[in-house]
């Protein structure tokens, strides 16, 4: 009687298994249907199509939309593809992800570590900047970079990320700092260890799984932002998301969506990577940041 119970209670659970992972697969195909369109579609003739079904496999099997969408697309006026734009997305993005997450361990290390009369509320203005709409933004940081010297350049874009994503950064380390044993920095200061040792002698090496958090956060919503490039990027500063959709509205007479696929897959190829090859990291580094103590 209670071998059957069992064999009933195992065969109940697999079903109940089988059933689950037939609707995870029923989401992900359905969350992979688009990437599957733009990768088969970017890869065929602009003839094959136009003759529908653009869920097929290409019966002709060519790289020149991705040749035309790199190098040879028409942009505007000028006969270039994304290529250029890349280079700028790339020396915007670097520079804004490095300052962001280095102001960012700073905050997070004064405010758990050095701690001031009013930190909470330096902490709680800082916070509020993460919830506020970037079409607020616009309008003051268009009038600042323009007393500055920096409208419609790639630093002043830099300059616009790195204040914009610092409320986040400042997040995720003051978090993760506030579980880090205040033992150590009291030791340290008693061995005569100032501010700055402290902070790269013993707190940089420990936060390694936060740093990943902050760099992928910020690496996947600067590269991936087009309001900000839109708005304060003039063409020899225009990044990459900018650019794709130049190269989508440019086009006259006939559409050439193969090209247009092709180029979109190249502006979310970097943040994909960064994901694939660092995604499990990012994960830790959310939980070592959340569980304190």
């Amino acid at each position: 009687m209670a071998a059957n119970t069992q064999d009933t209670a195992i065969r109940t659970s697999r079903l109940a298994r089988a059933a689950i992972y037939a609707v995870l697969l029923v989401f992900v195909i359905y969350y992979l249907l688009p990437l599957f369109v733009m990768v088969v579609n970017s890869v065929k003739t602009l003839d094959e199509i136009r003759g529908g079904n653009m869920l097929s496999l290409p019966q002709i099997f060519t790289i020149e939309p991705w040749l035309k969408a790199w190098g040879t697309a028409q942009i505007g006026v000028s006969p270039t593809g994304l290529k250029p734009f890349f280079a700028n997305s790339l020396a915007m993005v670097v520079p804004a992800v490095v300052i962001a997450t280095l102001l960012g361990a700073l905050n997070g290390y004064v405010l758990t570590k050095w701690r001031f009369r009013g930190h909470d509320l330096v902490f709680g203005m800082m916070l509020l900047a993460c919830f506020i709409p970037f079409q607020i933004v616009l309008i003051p940081m268009a009038t600042v970079l323009g007393k500055i010297g920096l409208a419609g350049t790639t630093p002043g874009l830099v300059l616009v990320h790195v204040v914009y994503g610092l409320g986040f950064t400042t997040l995720f380390f003051r978090n993760y700092y506030e579980a880090f044993p205040t033992e150590l920095v009291k030791a340290a200061q008693m061995d005569g260890a100032g501010f700055f040792k402290i902070f790269y002698r013993i707190l940089i090496p420990s936060s390694g799984p936060i740093i990943v958090v902050t760099v992928i956060w910020q690496f996947t919503n600067v590269w991936n932002d087009f309001l900000f490039g839109a708005s304060f990027a003039d063409f020899d500063s225009m990044p990459m998301t900018v650019a794709l959709n130049n190269l989508v509205s440019s086009s006259t007479g006939v559409k050439e969506y193969n090209v247009h696929f092709a180029g979109a897959i190249m502006a979310a190829l970097p943040t994909l990577v960064v994901y694939v090859v660092s995604g499990r990291y990012f994960v830790r580094g959310l939980m070592a940041g959340a569980v304190k103590g």
